[in-house]
This record gives structure tokens, sequence and C-alpha cells, in this order.
């Protein structure tokens, strides 16, 4: 106990409010909570300066050409696949016909299908035609190939090419417009047309962080922790601009140090040429996020409401 002055009878001079009458100790809660506020108003204007860079007008001279380089991105795979389908073709029927044991008549008409119907549906998405069958088409290809190969059975193919689809329901959500004329000569979503595109943009943004599950193996733990606060933020929809930004860069950066396919022979460049188109599809996606929003069903557009 500190010493305590003696007054009369022990009772003290002055009430204990006395000497400040006017303050008051602070709860610990109260201090808990401001500091928890500051950093939460620092996080707000740092990813507001990252979401102002797209309005920089180096920026602004790029952004109407942004999303016909997503689709392209999105759709860069399917182009990579028909072309290796035809330069490799003696490989592909050996492989399906004496390893997966398939008809031989099977395997040629299949490899021409899918070879066809993907340059046909990647096509029709960059020109933004008839997308729902185009949609319908490369999904299509993408699961009919995981059958035939025989690649269900592994995790990172099942991640990937479901992030593909993710991309392809990002494009397709895009893609819905209405088709009545409103005021000022401008295309207006409907109520329906809206519920269906923020359902589409939701699927697309959750299965589009699929493939982060395994990009982030084998990665240092900031890379991790960034990835994975990324991935959560556009699978809510908060934030979602900023964290697609940030993932885009991050995947650029590691596509191109790691996927550089150029660089290497016919023994790896296989590899990392899929590696590389699969993650280009994955930016592509994240492009559309970036220009479209996350859609009515997401935080962001509800902060907007209330």
């Amino acid at each position: 106990m500190s010493y305590r002055r003696q007054n009369y009878n022990g009772m003290p001079d002055k009430p204990a409010f006395a000497a400040q009458p006017y303050t008051s100790p602070v709860p610990s809660t109260y201090n808990k909570r401001s500091g928890q506020s500051e950093m939460f108003q620092k996080f707000e204007q740092f990813s507001k300066k990252i979401e102002d860079l797209t309005d920089h007008p180096i920026v602004q001279k790029i952004v109407p050409y942004t999303p016909t380089i997503a689709r392209f991105f999105i759709v860069a795979t399917f182009y990579e696949d028909s072309i290796r389908i035809a330069s490799q073709w003696p490989e592909q029927v050996f492989f399906l016909s004496h390893f997966r044991h398939f008809p031989y008549m099977f395997v040629v008409l299949f490899l021409m299908v899918v070879a066809i119907f993907m340059m046909i549906g990647a096509t029709m998405i960059l020109l933004r035609k008839q997308t729902v069958y185009a949609t319908g088409i490369l999904c299509i290809c993408i699961l009919s190939q995981g059958f035939v190969y025989g690649l269900f059975s592994g995790s990172t193919f099942v991640l990937r090419n479901f992030s593909v689809i993710g991309g392809l329901l990002i494009t397709f959500g895009d893609s819905i417009v209405k088709n009545r004329i409103t005021f000022g000569m401008l295309p207006e979503l409907t109520s329906k047309d809206g519920r269906t595109k923020g359902y589409l943009l939701l699927a697309g943004r959750i299965l589009i962080i699929l493939m982060f599950v395994t990009f982030t193996f084998g990665k240092n733990w900031l890379t991790i922790i960034v990835t994975i606060a990324g991935t959560i933020c556009i699978a809510i929809g908060y934030k979602t601009k900023f964290a697609s930004i940030v993932l885009c860069l991050i995947l650029a950066f590691y596509n191109i140090t790691l996927n550089n396919y150029w660089f290497y022979g016919s023994a790896k460049r296989d590899f990392l040429k899929y590696e590389f188109y699969q993650n280009l599809n994955i930016i592509g996606g994240l492009l559309l996020v970036i220009n479209t929003g996350a859609g009515d069903i997401s935080f962001d557009e509800k902060k907007k409401i209330y």
C-alpha cells in the first residue's frame, strides 16, 4: 500500500472526485476498441489508395479494353489445349487408346470434337457471342477431358479446373445485360437478371479462389497470409476490388517467374505451359472482378445499401 496522509477520524479531507471532478478512469475495453478502430481506419485508407490506382490517367486509357483482355486471358488455356492436341496428335491417341484402353475410333472422334469445340467456344466468349452456349460448351469440355484422361483422382486438377469454371461463370455473369433499352438509351439489368448475375458472380468468386488452395503450397509465410486474407475477402465480397488487385499482382509475379516455360525444353515445357495458362485464366477472372465488382451478393454491395 502506498502512503496515505492521515485525516481527521480517518476520513478524507475531500471527496474522491474533488481533485479531478470531470475525469474518470478509461476502461481498458474502450482502449482496445479504439486501437482496433484506428487499425481498421488505416486499412481502409491503404486499400482506398490501392483502389484509386485504377483511376490513374494511364490506367484509365486501358480500362475500356480490360474486359476484352480479361476474356482473352480466361480462354487462352482452351486455345493452348486445342493447339497442343493437334500438335501432339500421335501421343494423345496413343495414351488414350493404350493406357486408358478406349477404342481407337472413339479416341479420334473425341479428340477432334473436343479440340474443335474448345476453339469455337473460346472464340464465342472472346467475341461475346452466345455466351450461354459457349460457357456450357467449355464446361463440358473440361469435365469430359477430366473423365476421359482420368484426372479426377488428383485434387490439384479438380481444384484448378473448378477455378477455370469459376472464371467462365464470371465471364458469363459479366455478359448478362437486359435487352430492353431504358432512359438515356442505356441497357439496364432487370431485377431477375440482377439476381442471376449476383449468384453467378458469387459462384464464380468461390470457384476461382479454389486454385489458391494449391497455390499457397511451398510459398513464404507473408505470401500465404496475404493470399488467404485475399481469398476470404473475394469469397465474401468484402474489399473485392482491393483483394483482386493484390491477388492478381501476386499471381502474375509468380506465374512469370516460376512458369516461364519459354526457357525450358520439351520435357518440362508442357507442364509449365499448362500451369502458366491455367494461372492466366485465374488472372483474367480477377480482372473481370476488378472491372465489374463483386455483384449484388456481397458485403461491398450491402454497405452501399445500409
